[in-house]
């Protein structure tokens, strides 16, 4: 499944537009399944943002240097201006902080007696 993953993202037959529906539909999901209760070191989140960079290298391809003129990969700052959305840190925190919201209202629509907080 990794080489077809692989093998489509890098597709230059595919438009950029269906690469990143694809990640944002089926590649994030499967990654974030279950983010709100982890609890990430940094590590972790750097190993995420690896992950992240790599299948963003992929859909968008090496850019030919105008200096050289030889092909390069994109560095960090190109891949963040080409792709807008959130990095997936950002992703994980923000649903850790909803899903935290979502239990203090159910504890506070059953009447707990100590406050989750």
């Amino acid at each position: 499944m990794l080489s077809f993953d692989a093998e489509f993202l890098s597709s230059r037959l595919q438009s950029k537009n269906l690469k990143i529906y694809i990640d944002i539909t089926i590649i994030l999901p499967v990654v974030l399944y279950g983010c709100e209760t982890w609890s990430l070191k940094l590590s972790e989140e750097r190993k995420l943002r690896v992950f992240e960079n790599m299948v963003l290298r992929r859909i968008f391809g090496p850019r030919r240097d105008e200096v050289s003129g030889e092909w390069r990969r994109l560095h960090n700052e190109e891949l963040n201006d080409l792709y807008s959305s959130p990095n997936i840190v950002q992703v994980i925190k923000s649903r850790r902080m909803r899903w935290a919201r979502h239990v203090a209202r159910m504890c506070e629509e059953r009447g707990c007696i100590g406050s989750w907080w």
